[in-house]
């Protein structure tokens, strides 16, 4: 049975942001083909909704209810429920994740 995956609002700012990123340094095709990347990695999620890993970020927290796909240097975080796969962040793993982590999931 496919899941369905969905973009927490955060998630979509997130690839709004990227998107606005990535266009104003190297351009709009090359922010189209990461986010279409970027979006194709989270649709496979459809079928193997359990693939990824829990970020050790949030692991060393004792939260484990969350995984994360990546395409580097973009970590996809997201939370399996029921039949639904929400993607609560698209995020560079490469700024302080454990702080960004704790603020934007704890309060979600």
């Amino acid at each position: 049975m496919p899941y369905r995956v969905l973009f927490a609002e955060d998630a979509e700012r997130d690839i709004e942001d990227l998107y606005r990123f990535i266009a104003g340094r190297d351009g709009a095709e090359t922010a189209e083909r990461i986010l279409t990347d970027i979006e194709s990695a989270c649709a496979e999620l459809e079928e193997v909704p359990a693939r990824g890993n829990i970020p050790k970020e949030l692991a060393g927290i004792g939260i484990s209810e969350y995984r994360e796909l990546h395409h580097k240097p973009w970590r996809m975080i997201f939370r399996i429920m029921g039949t639904d796969v929400v993607v609560y962040c698209v995020v560079d793993g490469r700024r302080d994740m454990q702080s960004f982590l704790e603020r934007r999931l704890i309060r979600a």
